[in-house]
């Protein structure tokens, strides 16, 4: 049986230290995967989707992207975040969402691929980079900053084309987005895919049935664990070709 190990760490970064989450296999080198978490960061369920995706032979870097406002967790969370508890944290949440320009994203980028590569323990590779709803959008922006880097990029329920036509032209890494019902028409769906098209991406993009957003967090009220499960079988197949 594989032994995980999971550090808690500080990513030097131009604007201070990010502190991070790792999780890997206990032997050996092995492929990197940056995994940007959603909006309400660094918690137990992103502590185990790190395990799970280390325990497949991955060394999974996940950081606190909001470490300008203060270390993980950066809201106080109830146990389960259902919709009565939305309103009061959201209100805390869009002020960092809306601070966290771009410019931040791209600097951010450098720093938490350069650090990830940086580790003893994950192979010399090209890496993978994986997010959650605005993570999600950070890994698209992180991919398309980075194409001599990233070799794959996945993103759930995220507003992946908010990086516009012309990050997504920049990507050369292969991607799957897993849309949700809710945040997609199949419309808004086709005309996405023709921007991937256009650009020449090996690609997969899909709406997951029945979905909300938010669909792979099993401490929101969003959960589907039929769709949590057809996330891992699209992200592992997709990230098995990293060295």
């Amino acid at each position: 049986m594989t032994t995980l190990l999971t550090k808690t760490l500080r990513i030097p970064t131009p604007d201070g230290e990010a502190d991070a989450l790792a999780a890997f296999p206990g032997q050996g080198r092995h492929p990197g995967v940056l995994m940007y978490p959603d909006g309400f960061g660094i918690r137990p369920v992103l502590r185990d989707m790190a395990r799970e995706l280390a325990g497949h032979g991955y060394y999974v870097l996940v950081p606190n992207f909001f470490y300008r406002t203060g270390p993980a967790p950066v809201l106080d969370l109830p146990e389960h975040i259902g919709e009565e508890a939305r309103p009061a944290i959201f209100a805390e949440l869009m002020p960092m969402i809306e601070a966290h320009t771009t410019e931040r994203v791209l600097r951010d980028a450098d720093a938490f691929l350069q650090f990830l590569r940086a580790q003893q323990e994950a192979g010399a590779g090209p890496v993978a980079v994986t997010g959650y709803c605005i993570g999600g959008l950070l890994a698209t922006r992180t991919a398309a900053a980075h194409p001599d880097q990233v070799a794959a990029l996945a993103a759930f329920h995220a507003p992946v084309g908010a990086a516009g036509p012309e990050s997504l032209h920049r990507l050369t890494a292969r991607v799957h987005f897993g849309h949700a019902e809710t945040d997609l028409t199949p419309e808004k769906l086709g005309e996405l895919n023709q921007v991937l098209d256009a650009a020449g991406i090996d690609y997969t993009s899909e709406i997951y049935p029945g979905t909300v957003h938010g669909f792979t967090m099993s401490d929101t009220d969003a959960f589907d664990p039929a769709a949590l499960q057809l996330h891992w079988d699209r992200l592992l197949p997709l990230l098995a070709g990293l060295t």
